[in-house]
C-alpha cells in the first residue's frame, strides 16, 4: 500500500466509513512507516486542521501503544500486515538494522533474486520445467508457469493412485493447488510428493520429501470425512482442515511444525501431540521427543508472502535462509560471527547486495565479500 492509498483510508476513517480490515491495514501501514508524524500534511482531507490533527494523533497514539506490547495477530491480519509493511521494508530495510554506516559489501558478479520456478515430475517419469513465461497443460493440470492447479477430484472409481513430484530448486518457490482443493506453498530447495487425484473416501496422503511447505487444507467435510495427512522425516501429521507450516530441510537436524489455524495431531517416535494455533512443535535428532512452544506465527510464515522476518535469529540461521533464496554459498571466515543475533525483516525482492549491506551496517562485521556466488563473512 502506498501513501495515496493510505490517505484514502484515512479519509474514510475520519468519516467513520472504514471497515475493521481497512482500519487494520491503515494501522499496519502507519506502524511500519518511519516518520509517520510528518505524514499529516500529505493526508489533509479538507476538514478543519485541528480536528484532523486530533484524529491523527489519536491513531498514532494507538499504534505506538500497540507497538510496545507483544501481539498475537489473527491469521487474517498476517497477510494485511505483510502487504502494508513490506512496501516500507523493501524501500528502507535499514530502518530495521540501524547502526553505524560502513563500506558496502564487495561483489564481483550479479546474483539473481529468487523467483517462481520448479520441476514437475509426472507419473511416467517425465520432467517438466515450470517457470515464468511458460505454460503447461494436460488432462489433469494447468500451469501458468507461476502456479500449478490440478483438476477437481474425479468422481469415478480410481483403481490405482498415480503420484507426481514437485521439486523446487535453490533460488525458487512455487504454489500448487491439489485436486482436492488443498493449497500448498513451497519454499526454496523443497520437494513434495502427492496424488494426481485422491481416491474417494480414502485418506488424502502427501509427503514433504524435504524442505518447507505451507498447507491450507481443504476441509474433510468436503471429502466424505477423509482426513489429510502429511508425512515427512519419519513424522506424521493428521488434519481435518486447517493451515500450518512444516520446515524439514535435509541439511537441518531439527524439524519445525507451526500451526496457524485449526488443530493438527503430530506423531513422531511413538509420541503424539495435539497442536493448537500459535504453537510450534520441534523434533531434533539429539532429542527425539516432541517439544511444543508458543511462537509469533508471522515470523514463521512470512516467507510465503515475500518477507523474511527474523526475530532473535543468529547470523548463521539467517544466512542459511538467504543462501537458499539467492542460490549462493556462505563461508564464515570468522566463526565467532555465526552466533551474532539480529531482529528485523527483509524483502525477498531485494538484491543480495542491498541485503548484505544492511546486515553489515547493523553488525560488528567489518567485511562481507561476494565472489563467484559465494558470500564470505569476515
Amino acid at each position: 500500500m502506498n501513501k495515496a492509498q493510505a490517505k484514502t483510508l484515512f479519509t474514510k476513517y475520519i468519516n467513520n466509513q472504514c471497515s475493521d480490515k481497512e482500519i487494520e491495514l491503515l494501522e499496519a501501514f502507519l506502524e511500519s512507516y518511519q516518520g509517520k508524524e510528518n505524514l499529516l500534511n500529505d493526508f489533509k482531507t479538507g476538514g478543519t486542521q485541528d480536528s484532523e490533527k486530533k484524529i491523527w494523533e489519536q491513531i498514532v497514539t494507538q499504534i505506538d501503544t500497540k507497538s510496545t506490547k507483544k501481539k498475537t495477530f489473527p491469521f487474517q491480519s498476517y497477510i494485511i500486515y505483510a502487504a502494508a509493511a513490506s512496501v516500507v521494508l523493501f524501500l528502507a530495510v535499514t530502518v530495521f538494522f540501524q547502526k553505524k554506516d560502513t563500506a558496502p559489501a564487495i561483489a564481483n558478479q550479479p546474483i539473481e533474486i529468487g523467483t517462481d520456478k520448479a520441476t514437475l515430475t509426472l507419473e511416467d517419469g517425465s520432467a517438466i520445467a515450470l517457470e515464468k513465461g511458460k505454460t503447461y497443460n494436460n488432462e489433469h493440470l494447468n500451469s501458468t508457469g507461476e502456479a500449478l492447479v490440478y483438476q477437481s477430484d474425479n468422481k469415478s472409481k480410481i483403481e490405482e493412485i498415480a503420484y507426481n513430484y514437485l521439486t523446487i530448486p535453490r533460488g525458487g518457490q512455487f504454489y500448487v493447488e491439489l485436486s482436492d482443493g488443498t493449497k500448498v506453498w513451497l519454499n526454496s530447495e523443497s520437494k513434495l510428493k502427492y496424488p494426481v487425484t485422491f481416491k474417494k473416501g480414502a485418506s488424502r496422503d502427501v509427503e514433504l520429501v524435504y524442505g518447507e511447505a505451507y498447507f491450507d487444507v481443504s476441509s474433510s467435510t468436503n471429502h466424505d470425512g477423509a482426513s489429510f495427512n502429511v508425512n515427512f522425516k519419519g513424522q506424521h501429521i493428521e488434519v481435518l482442515g486447517t493451515e500450518f507450516n512444516v520446515k524439514a530441510y535435509q541439511d537441518e537436524t531439527t524439524t519445525f511444525t507451526t500451526l496457524v489455524e485449526g488443530e493438527i495431531a503430530l506423531s513422531a517416535n511413538n509420541q503424539k501431540e495435539i497442536l493448537q494455533p500459535n504453537q510450534q512443535a520441534t523434533v531434533s535428532q539429539s532429542n527425539e521427543n516432541i517439544a511444543i512452544k508458543v511462537v509469533d506465527v508471522y515470523n514463521e510464515i512470512s516467507w510465503k508472502d515475500g518477507v523474511f522476518s527474523f526475530k532473535g535469529k543468529t547470523l548463521k540461521e539467517i544466512m542459511k535462509v538467504i543462501s537458499r533464496w539467492y542460490d549462493v554459498n556462505v563461508v564464515f571466515e570468522n566463526k565467532a560471527l555465526e552466533t551474532t543475533t539480529f531482529r528485523g525483516a527483509l524483502g525477498k525482492d531485494q538484491s543480495i547486495q542491498d541485503i548484505m549491506d544492511s546486515i553489515k551496517n547493523a553488525s560488528i562485521i567489518s567485511v562481507i565479500e561476494i565472489k563467484n556466488k559465494t558470500i564470505y563473512i569476515k
